[in-house]
């Protein structure tokens, strides 16, 4: 089975998310967290890394297992949380693709080249999700054209490395028009965050 991995920052990882209150934009975060761990943990092992209280709190309600954050930024987290995993594939998979659903990290898993890497590229060039065929398999490189220097990487070493095109996982919420573009396909508890800002407006 596999192992996942999914960082979160809480609302320092959204700053780009603008247009909301204190409140909608923490809970719009959240929502998207809860639909995250939905998916992972139907999947497999879902360890969650983060600092982040409440973050927490969903996590553990989710069944999902806790490793602080670091500090540093995503390639720290996700390196704290693969320390403590057994040699097995691995995603990782960022908390902020409300669309996602397990059939999504299935393909991804399917897809990996076995001893190689796969990943979904986001559509500024980051990289929403990874698979690691083992975890050691790992390179810091998060950050903007992660998805091209992650495959790269791996391709120096002569491994196997793809980008896979799955929609769900490709979609990932930066800003408002992110949001209000995948509203009406992202999960219930993102759901839930909009309806409450609709009633509250």
């Amino acid at each position: 089975m596999a192992r996942i991995v999914v960082p979160f920052r809480g609302l320092a990882g959204k700053q780009r998310l603008t247009g909301l209150g204190a409140d909608a934009h923490r809970a719009v975060v959240l929502g998207m967290l809860a639909d995250v761990l939905a998916a992972t943990t139907r999947v497999g092992v879902t360890v969650v890394v983060t600092n982040d209280g409440e973050g927490r709190r969903l996590a553990k309600d989710a069944g999902a297992l806790l490793v602080d954050d670091p500090g540093g930024g995503q390639s720290p987290a996700v390196a704290a949380a693969l320390g403590l995993l057994e040699i097995d594939a691995v995603l990782i998979v960022n908390a902020d693709v409300p669309c996602l659903v397990p059939k999504d990290l299935r393909s991804l898993l399917a897809a990996t080249p076995l001893g190689g890497i796969a990943l979904v590229p986001s559509a500024d060039g980051r990289t929403n999700a990874l698979s690691l065929s083992v975890p050691n398999l790992f390179d810091p490189l998060y950050g903007p054209r992660s998805a091209e220097r992650f495959l790269r990487a791996a391709r120096e070493l002569g491994l196997e490395a793809v980008a896979v095109a799955i929609p769900n996982l490709a979609d990932d919420v930066d800003t408002r028009e992110d949001l209000d573009r995948l509203q009406l396909r992202a999960g219930p508890y993102t759901q839930a965050a909009l309806e409450g800002l609709r009633l509250a407006s």
